[in-house]
């Protein structure tokens, strides 16, 4: 049951937000980009082929986890609750959950206004009595909720260990956000990746069919289009470095050569071996994600772990 869509206004091709983040993040040195404008329409399908890779565990573990422990969620929270899913993409761990809680209505928030649509009428598909509710937004900031979705007790659903992608601060602000727009008395299903040996680490983020590394420089071409950049793309290379001190892999666009280009018609340049870093994704121990759910406003309830200590898994009441 496919409901009347809740959007931002509007906007226009090139997004005001966009160029800001664009803008300020070349102009730093070393320059750098917030991973949220990875997912144009051709981004987010990008994503979806990267879930599907041999060497990118997460998708596949977690998805093992929803399958296995779902009905446990459900023991605990309860039937009649929305789910509200952040970064909802294509949405395709979601039926496990939504099997198994009984909920009262579901409703994706996503960024990518046509892959959101695409995916939620799928979903509505598949679940033909569950009101579907997509909302358009920037879920990093608040998201108001539909009128009646706001009165109904709600569960977070946070999966992928995107909050990986943030620095503790940002995660930390991340999480308050949620709380903030999800109420009193809402609860939080959320993913966090674990640290573990770096070869697997760095090979999901550096796959041998060189698809992160598009989805990576699918980034550049956005700013071409959208800005009107002037950007070699084939001047730049896919890096993906494991930093030990903060935990985390990062991504970053090496360029091979002295390059020169505008952007909404600002001049840059970069030498040849200089980087745009363009995403974090930190890894947990079992400490660290508990003390940043505490942090963000949340109260672990009940963990799960996959085997060899791959993944976690924690629902977290507000």
């Amino acid at each position: 049951m496919l409901l009347e869509l809740n959007r931002d206004a509007p906007q226009p091709t090139a997004d005001p937000a966009f160029r800001r983040d664009i803008i300020e993040g070349f102009s730093r040195f070393p320059k750098s980009t917030p991973p949220i404008w990875f997912y144009d329409r051709r981004g987010s399908e990008l994503f979806e082929e990267i879930t599907r890779l041999p060497e990118y565990y997460p998708t596949r573990v977690e998805t093992a986890m929803l399958s296995a422990h779902c009905g446990e969620v459900g023991a605990v929270t309860g039937p009649g609750r929305a789910v509200v899913e952040f970064g909802a993409g294509s949405a395709t761990k979601t039926p496990h959950l939504l099997s198994a809680i009984a909920p009262a209505a579901y409703v994706p928030v996503d960024i990518s206004g046509d892959f959101l649509r695409e995916s939620s009428a799928a979903l509505a598909a598949q679940f033909p009595d569950l009101p579907v509710v997509p909302v358009e937004a920037d879920f990093t900031k608040a998201v108001t909720l539909p009128k009646g979705i706001a009165a109904m007790p709600k569960l977070g659903f946070f999966p992928g260990s995107t909050i990986g992608n943030m620095t503790a601060a940002e995660a930390v602000d991340l999480l308050r956000t949620m709380r903030s727009s999800l109420g009193e008395g809402a609860m939080l299903l959320i993913g966090m990746d674990r640290v573990k040996d770096i070869d697997v680490l760095v090979a999901a983020y550096d796959d041998a069919a060189g698809v992160t590394a598009a989805f990576n420089l699918n980034l550049l071409a956005r700013i071409n289009r959208e800005l009107g950049g002037t950007i070699p793309v084939d001047a730049f290379a896919h890096r993906a470095i494991w930093n030990d001190d903060a935990a985390r892999i990062e991504m970053h666009l090496e360029a091979r050569r002295d390059v020169d280009f505008t952007i909404d018609n600002i001049r840059f340049s970069m030498r040849a071996g200089e980087t745009i870093h363009t995403e974090n994704s930190h890894k947990y121990g079992p400490r660290d994600a508990r003390l940043l759910l505490r942090a963000g406003g949340w109260e672990p309830l009940r963990e799960w772990i996959a085997p060899d200590d791959m993944f976690a898994m924690i629902l977290a009441k507000a």
